[in-house]
């Protein structure tokens, strides 16, 4: 499949679509549109997002759902914007208020900016997909039960101040995975001895992705999403081009001769098409994830 090729409705497709997600939405409502212009039923996510915030979406079709555990998606990076002197009880601009407070001083923001850089110990909004004895958070907090939840150690690499007004600050935050900008909004209140909560978020970067090279919601939506093949999903992954008879024997399931170094590698055929990863096994590549037909 060529690289930036138009999605058409002719037929399902094995691909790597970016999406770039409008606010109001939810990410599995991108993941139901989505299906429903390719006709495909089969398609995973690579990290959602919250309904009000906006950015980028790594989605995967097909075959290509199978690359999903091999796909990079760290760092991530946002633009933030964090409103001082309320905190609500999301973390967020949808939430109600539950403490109020003065804006902090530049030099109290930026002690507390320093507190929250690097590995941290993270407690996950109320309002979150965190699970406790088979409860989602934000399950039990809209049923007025609360789960109690723990703190998680997550990683944030580098803040980034990009404008400062008398009630918002602008940032952009590199992160891990499985870090809540909504909770570092919180804690960066309480850290500078005021009250704050996110208002607007939008995700800029996942990895080797960019948001700028995605396509808009609509349209995907109206079937002009950019299909990109499933071998874009792991740029970093070395490749070994298969011969014939070794791709026949690799859609089987059987190993092939490694002829390059690494741990594990993208097994593409003479035109770059992805065919399977695989993980070393001595001086051959064990598959692990075959796209190739037998």
């Amino acid at each position: 499949m060529p690289d930036g090729r138009l999605m058409t409705r002719a037929r399902p497709i094995d691909a790597l679509v970016l999406v770039d997600k409008p606010a109001g939405i939810t990410s599995h409502d991108v993941v139901s549109v989505a299906r429903r212009a390719l006709g495909e039923r089969r398609i995973g996510h690579a990290g959602t997002l919250d309904p009000f915030a906006t950015g980028l979406l790594v989605l995967l079709t097909g075959r290509a759902t199978r690359v999903l555990p091999y796909v990079e998606g760290e760092p991530k990076e946002y633009e933030a914007t964090i409103r001082w002197g309320a905190e609500t009880d999301t973390d967020d601009s949808t939430g109600t208020i539950v403490r109020e407070a003065p804006p902090p001083t530049m030099e109290a923001m930026e002690r507390g900016i320093a507190a929250l850089t690097g590995s941290i110990e993270q407690l996950p909004p109320d309002y979150s997909a965190k699970q406790v004895g088979g409860r989602r958070a934000h399950a039990a907090a809209r049923g007025g039960s609360p789960l109690t939840l723990t703190p998680a150690l997550v990683r944030v690499d580098r803040w980034q101040l990009r404008a400062q007004r008398e009630r918002e600050t602008d940032v952009t935050i590199v992160c891990g995975a499985g870090t809540y900008i909504r909770a570092l909004a919180r804690d960066l209140g309480r850290h500078a001895g005021s009250a704050a909560h996110l208002s607007a978020l939008r995700r800029t970067r996942s990895g080797p992705f960019d948001v700028s090279a995605a396509t808009s919601y609509a349209a995907m939506r109206d079937g002009q999403a950019v299909l990109r093949p499933p071998r874009d999903a792991i740029p970093s992954l070395p490749a070994q081009v298969l011969a014939f008879d070794d791709a026949a024997r690799l859609a089987r399931g059987m190993r092939v001769d490694a002829r390059i170094a690494g741990d594990r590698a993208a097994l593409v055929d003479d035109a770059g098409e992805l065919l399977a990863i695989a993980e070393r096994s001595g001086e051959q590549w064990q598959p692990r994830v075959v796209l190739a037909n037998a």
